[in-house]
C-alpha cells in the first residue's frame, strides 16, 4: 500500500506539472489536491508520527486554499500552511542544529522581508513577515533530521519565496507556478521521507533489538 501511495503521488506530481506546463488549468485544479493525502498515505504506511501526519494535512489544507485566486483564500492558506510548519517544529524537537546555517537563514529571512515590504499589499505585510519568520525557523530547524529533511526545508522556503515575489508583482521566470510547485512537492517529499528515516533511527536508539 505505501508503495502504491507513493507511485500515486509520483504520478500525481508528474501530471500536476504537466498541466501547468502545458497551461492546463483544469488539470492543475484536479491533480494538485491529490498530491498530499498520497503523501500522507505512504507516510502513514510506515508509522508516521502524529506531528508529521498534522504538517501533511494542513498543507493539504494550504493546497486546497490556494487555488482560490483572492485575498481571503491566501491568508487562510498561508494559515494552515503555518500551522504546519508548527506540527514540523514539534516533529524536530530538540535536536541540534548548526548556529551557522541558522545565521544564514536570519540573514536570508531579514533580507528578504525588506525587499519585498514596500511591494507587498499593505494589508499583507505583517501576514507574510510573521509567516516567514515560522517558516525559516523551520526551514533551519529541518536540518536537525538529516540532509534529506533539511534540503526539503530549503525548497519549501524557495517555493513560499516564489509566491511572495508573485504576489509583490516582481518579475517571474517563465511559468512561475511550475516551479513553485515542482519545489513545494519536493520539499515536502523530503521533509516527509527525512523525517521517516529519522523516527526509524530514533526508535532503534530508544529500543534496541
Amino acid at each position: 500500500m505505501g508503495r502504491a501511495a507513493l507511485a500515486g503521488f509520483v504520478v500525481a506530481t508528474a501530471a500536476d506539472l504537466g498541466s501547468l506546463l502545458a497551461g492546463w488549468e483544469t488539470g492543475h485544479q484536479v491533480f494538485k489536491p491529490l498530491l498530499m493525502p498520497l503523501l500522507i498515505g505512504y507516510a502513514l504506511s510506515r508509522r508516521a508520527p502524529r506531528a508529521l501526519t498534522g504538517a501533511l494535512l494542513f498543507g493539504w489544507g494550504g493546497d486546497l486554499a490556494l487555488l482560490f485566486d483572492a485575498d481571503p483564500a491566501f491568508l487562510l492558506g498561508m494559515g494552515s500552511f503555518a500551522l504546519g510548519h508548527v506540527c514540523y517544529l514539534v516533529l524536530f524537537g530538540r535536536r541540534p542544529v548548526s548556529p551557522l546555517a541558522g545565521a544564514a537563514y536570519a540573514l536570508a529571512l531579514v533580507t528578504t522581508v525588506c525587499l519585498l515590504w514596500g511591494d507587498l499589499p499593505p494589508e499583507l505585510r505583517i501576514p507574510v513577515a510573521g509567516y516567514s519568520l515560522l517558516l525559516t525557523a523551520m526551514a533551519w530547524r529541518s536540518g536537525a533530521l538529516g540532509w534529506r529533511a533539511g534540503l526539503g526545508g530549503a525548497l519549501f522556503l524557495l517555493s513560499d519565496t516564489l509566491i511572495a515575489t508573485g504576489v509583490a508583482d516582481w518579475p517571474q521566470l517563465p511559468r512561475p507556478d511550475f516551479w513553485v510547485m515542482a519545489t513545494y512537492a519536493a520539499a515536502q517529499y523530503l521533509l516527509a521521507d527525512g523525517a521517516l528515516a529519522g523516527d526509524r533511527a530514533y526508535r532503534r536508539e530508544v529500543l534496541p533489538v
